[in-house]
């Protein structure tokens, strides 16, 4: 009897290695009825890559926040961390470190998977197929971001030892968008169907291929804006609204909040993940939240990130857990007599206090020894929508006044107190960020660059505030310009990570972990590497 094994390793190793049958079954092509545990064995393993790939450990939270100017895990002195966390931070990257690795194979575990159930002619399968291809596209989309050159496999119907070779990047971006153009209006509309793509979802990721088009190619094309501008505005006309508190779309359940458009699934019990507050707090904030077990201290924030925001910007209280704390009860907590206070200040990315640095908590932490493990995560939210929109029309250069009031829009909510204060501008957009670039380490400016030359600087500065955490920032940074041309992500200074110029332009994508290097013969690490 033929059978369809899930084997996602055949994309690394000579041979092909059966994975675990109490998740991933052998489903025969011939059996003309599957069982309900039968195709939940088929489905579930491609929802549970997408939540190993963003909250398995080194996933999406770091892998777009640790090598950019919001969020860094320094070496903590009698703690530990550092290692590969610096190298991130000091863009020293090299096909070791283990962020490459998680990212690459839990995709392709997705895709594996996605492409066991669209290689099957079943009816019992055939309602899934536009889900698994909208699912693959968006791994496809992680991967062709993050490393660019990536092989494309659609089937799991191939030979013994068979090694896959990679695709050149257009043909990446083109399948992703074949596919979801193919599949976007046999996804449904339905807005209950919580962890499921929707059409929506399928509009959104199209729309973030579109705006990334320019910087992931080197071209210059408004088409591509264009293009994203019709995809937004079927979301735009959907029936979402904002929730009316920032903090909405990041309670531990967010399955009935009105913003978010697709998200991940996440259950303390059944399929826990969303590790955040261990990693982020010191073992001292147990306290403050109930917490059963002690959080391992790790990331906090940059320091000049910190000193853009806005003193009546009601996001950052929701956002950072910074100066004296306080415990369940509301009282001080102290250490040997002495307040215990998270600084702003963090000595260096190479040796920091276990208490500096302010700690990120925009995700509900929930008592007990839950923490933020289940968690659910908002991957496509309205508001991207609004400042997608608002992006496009600034860099077409029309109907501009329009993008400032879709930031205001947002920014509002931020702002109940001091309405006044949630306007933006069009010249404010257009103008340069607030985020004073520059070295700054043991409390000294090494250099001082600013930020007044960084084209839709104040956008930028925008973006940040809203999606700190949300698997913006690497991105962003590479999509947005210094007047020169260069990239911010590489023509700045921030922290300890120096500026490196055009020369270092391999550097806006990752090298291929080295394992995987090594397995496959075929594979070719990207330049630089």
């Amino acid at each position: 009897m033929l059978a369809i094994v899930l084997c996602l390793s055949l994309l690394f190793v000579n041979a092909c290695t059966k994975l675990d049958e109490d998740i991933y079954s052998t489903i025969a092509t011939e059996k003309t009825e599957l069982t309900e545990e039968d195709i939940q064995n088929l489905v579930a393993p491609v929802h549970a890559s997408l939540r190993a790939l963003y909250w398995g450990w080194d996933g999406l939270f770091d892998i777009y926040e640790e090598s950019s100017d919001l969020i860094m895990t320094p070496l903590r002195i009698g703690v530990g961390w550092g290692d590969y966390y610096v190298a991130m931070h000091k863009h020293q990257f090299n096909p070791n470190i283990s962020h490459f690795y998680g990212l690459w194979i839990n995709a392709y575990k997705g895709i594996g998977g996605a492409n066991a159930i669209l290689d099957l002619d079943n009816p019992a399968t055939a309602k899934f197929v536009p889900e698994m291809r909208a699912m693959r596209a968006l791994f496809y989309y992680f991967l062709l971001d993050n490393f660019r050159n990536v092989p494309l496999v659609t089937t799991q119907d191939l030979p013994a030892g068979f090694l896959p070779e990679q695709a050149a990047p257009q043909e990446i971006f083109d399948f992703i968008v074949s596919e979801l153009d193919a599949v976007k209006e046999d996804l449904g509309e339905s807005k209950t169907n919580f962890g499921h793509m929707n059409r929506y979802a399928a509009n959104m990721l199209l729309a973030k291929m579109y705006l990334n088009y320019n910087a992931w190619f080197g071209t210059n094309d408004n088409d591509n804006y264009e293009k994203a501008l019709v995809e937004l505005e079927e979301v735009l006309a959907a029936g979402y609204s904002l929730s009316p508190n920032y903090e909405g779309p990041f309670k531990a359940d967010i399955s009935s909040d009105p913003e978010v458009i697709f998200g991940i699934p996440y259950d303390i019990t059944y399929a826990a993940g969303n590790y955040l507050s261990n990693k982020a707090f010191h073992a001292n904030s147990a306290q403050t939240f109930n917490l059963s077990a002690a959080p391992w201290n790790g990331n906090g924030a940059i320091p000049q990130f910190i000193d853009t925001y806005d003193e009546d910007d009601e996001r950052f209280e929701k956002t950072w857990l910074m100066g004296p704390q306080y415990d369940f009860n509301g009282q001080p907590i102290m250490v040997d007599g002495t307040p215990f206070v998270y600084t702003k200040e963090v000595t260096s990315i190479d040796g920091a206090t276990p208490n500096q640095g302010a700690r990120f908590r925009k995700y509900e932490v929930v008592s007990g020894n839950v923490g933020t493990y289940g968690d659910d995560v908002p991957l496509f939210r309205l508001s991207d929508a609004y400042f997608m929109k608002a992006e496009c029309l600034l860099r077409l250069g029309r109907d501009e006044q329009t993008a400032a009031d879709l930031v205001t829009q947002v920014r509002q909510r931020a702002f109940k107190q001091h309405p006044e204060k949630a306007i933006r501008t069009v010249a404010q957009l257009k103008g340069g960020s607030v985020y004073q670039y520059g070295h700054y380490e043991n409390g000294v400016w090494k250099t001082v660059e600013g930020g007044a030359d960084i084209e839709l600087g104040g956008l930028l500065d925008d973006l940040a505030w809203e999606f700190v955490g949300e698997h913006h920032r690497r991105q962003d940074l590479i999509r947005f310009k210094l007047t020169s041309g260069t990239p911010v992500y590489l023509g700045k200074s921030w922290f300890c990570k120096d500026a490196e110029g055009t020369a270092s332009s391999y550097k806006l994508i990752f090298p291929i972990h080295q394992e995987f290097i090594n397995s496959n013969v075929k594979l070719v690490q990207n330049g630089g590497y």
